[in-house]
């Protein structure tokens, strides 16, 4: 993460979510200790860069609640356990392409100002971020699966400010699809 600015996320709930924070207890119990819930970050670490530190939650949430309006909750199947190239990082991936995707472009357009990324739109759960696991924990947690599909229900928007903990701004529901209009 950067260390000043503004990440989209959408945390991670249902039965995935709760496999996902026990391995996270497993094999990096500093990431479960400073992020609570697991999480996708849908922009700030891939794609568009954070949203500029500055930014008022009244300008967060009037160009996000919009969008967060009008997505559906999403149910996404997660691919297996991988490293990031060259990183000590392991993380469950998700599509770029399809919803996911539709969704950070949707967002990367809002109007917001985003600094640069470096990386190109790869969304996923991060499994072990702080450690260097050993061959025999790289190899155990490589062979986990996550049958249980993500399931995003809507925006969390959090400031960043390493090293001390991420701020939660905003908390924007997607459509609530079980209504009728």
């Amino acid at each position: 993460m950067a260390d000043n600015g503004i990440f989209v996320l959408a945390e991670l709930g249902g039965e995935a979510g709760r496999l996902i924070r026990e391995i996270q207890l497993e094999f990096d119990p500093k990431l479960a200790a400073m992020r609570g819930h697991p999480h996708v970050t849908i922009t700030g670490s891939s794609g568009v860069g954070p949203v500029a530190p500055g930014t008022s939650v009244e300008e967060l949430e009037a160009a996000l609640a919009p969008i967060a309006a009008t997505t559906a909750p999403l149910v996404l199947p997660f691919g297996l356990p991988a490293r990031f190239m060259q990183t000590n990082v392991v993380m469950l991936p998700l599509d770029p392409n399809g919803p996911l995707r539709e969704l950070h472009d949707r967002i990367a357009r809002s109007g917001l100002s985003f600094a640069r990324s470096r990386f190109t739109f790869s969304p996923h759960a991060t499994l072990s971020l702080y450690p260097t696991l050993s061959s025999d924990a790289l190899k155990r947690v490589l062979a986990l699966r996550v049958d249980a599909p993500a399931e995003l229900e809507g925006l969390s928007v959090y400031h960043t400010m390493d090293p001390q903990p991420a701020r939660r701004l905003l908390v924007l529901p997607f459509a609530d699809v079980t209504r009728g209009s």
